[in-house]
């Protein structure tokens, strides 16, 4: 049987993360001190103490998911002696994926979800937007709800649920045109933004010279795409064009 792992993405966030693991092996601590070092600030006392605001922002929950992510991955290597034949992570996840398949170092993970992260909570807060997830909707339900409000999609979660993205304005009415629609369920999310739509643009346009100074390599099993729902390609350069994408789709 194939076993795949699973890095989580933003949301996952909350003070104490790690902190168990860490304290029960040297080098899954060592990790922790190694953000610090590559990052110029306390990300450790952050992940195990907080506070949650702090944890929260973009530039700092980013990098911390994966650290927290990345340690849990090789702690549970050692004590169940596991090797996974494949990867996959939601949104900032697959950065952790592609981690742990070789296709960039953890340093050069850290620097790139650091900025990922810093250059998305500026295009949150350039324009404000928000996303929504959306409950059994049938597909032309659901392109009547994006015609209706200005929203697009964002994640395909599954066949029952989406998420859309939209401006602040079209995520507040997305919730009643989906009840006029007979839609099961609208629950706004609690986003810094829109992600994963027209609102990054901003934010892919500043990130592509930061990964045009990151060495990729072809992954050494694979890893799901967040754009594609496949396994990326073994060509470095189209894995590093894939990402960008990631940002805006």
């Amino acid at each position: 049987m194939s076993k795949c792992c699973v890095f989580a993405g933003q949301g996952a966030q909350i003070p104490g993360m790690g902190k168990d693991f860490a304290e029960a092996d040297a080098e899954v601590m060592g990790f922790f001190d190694k953000a610090n070092a590559v990052l110029g600030f306390d990300l450790k006392k952050i992940c195990f103490e907080g506070p949650a605001e702090e944890l929260t922002k973009s530039n700092i929950c980013q990098p911390a998911i994966f650290v927290t992510s990345f340690a849990a991955y090789t702690a549970l290597r050692k004590k169940k002696a596991i090797d996974f034949d494949c990867a996959a992570g939601l949104s900032l996840g697959e950065w952790g994926a592609l981690c742990a398949a070789g296709v960039l170092d953890f340093d050069s993970t850290l620097r790139v979800l650091e900025a990922r992260g810093r250059f998305m909570q500026e295009a949150c807060e350039a324009t404000p937007s928000g996303m929504i997830a959306i409950v059994g909707a049938t597909p032309d339900q659901l392109n009547q709800l994006c015609e209706k409000t200005g929203c697009t999609v964002a994640n395909i979660n599954s066949a029952a649920q989406q998420v859309l993205s939209g401006s602040k304005d079209s995520i507040a009415s997305a919730a009643a045109v989906a009840k006029e629609l007979g839609i099961k369920r609208a629950i706004p999310l609690a986003t810094a933004g829109g992600f994963h739509s027209p609102f990054m643009a901003p934010a892919r346009e500043k990130l592509a010279p930061v990964l045009d100074g990151i060495t990729f390599n072809a992954p050494k099993f694979p890893v799901l795409s967040n754009v594609t729902g496949k396994p990326h390609q073994a060509d470095p350069g189209a894995i590093k064009a894939m990402m960008l994408e990631q940002v805006t789709g």
